[in-house]
């Protein structure tokens, strides 16, 4: 049975103009100024420029445009204009895109270009196309053969055999760079030192190298070296010579060019600037980051032509008003958020400066202080997430270096003294244990966490393996050297 009912609630909704402030302030610099330039491309009547320095000639326009928004919405009002038709359209999702850029060829397309370079039937010729696209970017081939037998039958009607696709493969392996569609490490490494021995038949080392990747190359990974050398039967002066050849080789063949897209792709604009003048600091927004943005008043003009011009048909000319109305009120809350987006991480940044002022001065980490979220959530009196939209995505440039505002948010821990520490500050202390130790015998985690301990860090084995792994250092088995 269907029952109508009334209920009262209470519920929190964002205004557009938060919603807006909220995804401006999530953007970082270098696509801030696409976001705005898309906003002007959108919105006529939203220009560069700054119209805070106006002539009394200048003022009286503005105050008659003021009078014509108000005469404008009167005239909207004569008739039954729907509400609705008045109000921003600022609810769509918006969807932040990255300009789309040529590197020249892909990796993929490099190897496919080497194809026309031998000599292959047309069956091959397929067959090469469908392992060059299962080559992942690193350039490996992660698939087992068997497996691209079964799909490529399935899905494009090309029976073949294992054996074929072996061949073509043979064949791809040969491409540039030197150990590409290998299907796991040790055939990277081969392929790379085979070609080597190839080049030079005479070098001794080259040739122990190879034979220590296809003999010994799980002991090599775990670096038990000395196991390789009484096995071998060599003294260790040559089997550093060795072992010098295979650190030259490289284990991601494709790198070269994904790596080379990622960098061009990724290039970090600082959001502020921080500058020492003696014992002060001085801190700016980018220029990026406070753009030059104004109402154009040609718009007053296109109203006083309808309003003027009598003959025209009243349908038309109310469309032509509501339009100007609807891009005005957008154009005033996308510069009004964006000032508000520059007041904010102004405030942020400078609560992050007076909080760490000390380590600000000389750039030294150990004078980093524990620092989260709410600290400067409390100083600033914003919310924590608008804090961390801040600290998201933004970098600042200091007189020691650039940083993202993530580096500055760090945990606290307890001396044996009870004075609180940054965890950043452990971390400095693990990395240099770790650059002094012996590299013949490195420390173990159970030894690191002694040593801290014996410096007044009260921290555990497992917490010193977290860190570790945070600074990227592998395990001891791993660090030891000849």
């Amino acid at each position: 049975m269907i029952k109508q009912s009334l209920q009262h609630k209470l519920q929190q909704r964002l205004s557009p103009q938060q919603i807006q402030l909220i995804k401006l302030l999530e953007i970082p610099t270098n696509l801030l100024e696409q976001r705005i330039k898309k906003e002007m491309e959108e919105n006529p009547i939203l220009e560069e420029g700054n119209d805070e320095e106006l002539s009394s000639q200048e003022e009286e326009e503005e105050n008659k445009e003021k009078n014509d928004e108000f005469s404008m919405d009167d005239y909207l009002n004569e008739e039954d204009t729907p509400s609705y038709r008045l109000n921003t359209q600022n609810f769509q999702k918006e969807e932040i895109t990255n300009i789309p850029f040529s590197v020249g060829s892909s990796f993929h397309e490099h190897l496919r270009m080497q194809m026309g370079l031998r000599m292959m039937d047309d069956e091959q010729k397929q067959l090469a196309e469908y392992i060059i696209g299962n080559i992942d970017e690193a350039g490996y081939l992660r698939r087992e053969i068997e497996s691209i037998v079964d799909d490529i039958a399935f899905s494009q009607n090309i029976h073949t055999t294992d054996e074929k696709m072996y061949e073509v493969l043979k064949i791809i392996q040969n491409f540039e760079p030197t150990g590409v569609a290998a299907r796991n490490l040790q055939e990277c490494l081969i392929l790379q030192i085979s070609e080597k021995c190839e080049k030079n038949p005479t070098d001794e080392n080259l040739k122990m190298a190879s034979s220590i990747l296809k003999r010994f190359f799980k002991e090599f990974t775990k670096k038990h070296y000395h196991k390789i050398i009484n096995r071998l039967n060599i003294r260790e002066e040559r089997f550093k010579k060795a072992n010098e050849e295979i650190l030259k080789l490289n284990p991601k063949p494709g790198s070269a060019f994904s790596d080379g897209i990622s960098k061009m792709n990724y290039h970090i604009s600082p959001d502020f600037s921080l500058e020492k003048v003696r014992d002060n600091l001085k801190l700016s927004l980018n220029s990026k980051n406070a753009p030059s943005l104004k109402i154009s008043r040609t718009y007053s003009e296109m109203i006083h032509t309808y309003k003027n011009n009598k003959n025209k048909n009243k349908k038309r000319e109310k469309d032509a008003i509501l339009f100007v109305k609807q891009k005005l009120d957008s154009a005033k809350w996308f510069i009004d958020a964006i000032k508000q987006r520059q007041k904010t991480l102004i405030l942020t940044m400078q609560a992050i400066i007076d909080y760490q002022k000390k380590y600000f001065l000389d750039g030294n980490e150990k004078n980093l202080k524990p620092m989260i979220l709410k600290n400067i959530a409390d100083i600033t009196n914003l919310d924590i997430s608008t804090i961390s939209r801040v600290a998201n995505s933004k970098y600042i440039q200091t007189h020691f270096g650039i940083f993202s505002l993530k580096y500055f948010f760090s945990e606290s821990m307890q001396t044996d003294s009870g004075v609180e520490v940054s965890t950043r500050e452990i971390k400095i202390i693990l990395q240099e244990c770790i650059d002094e130790e012996n590299k013949r015998k490195p420390y173990t985690d159970d030894k690191l966490a002694n040593i801290l301990q014996e410096k007044g860090y009260l921290i555990a084995r497992r917490t010193v393996a977290k860190y570790r792994e945070q600074l990227n250092l592998p395990v001891a088995r791993l660090r030891k050297e000849l």
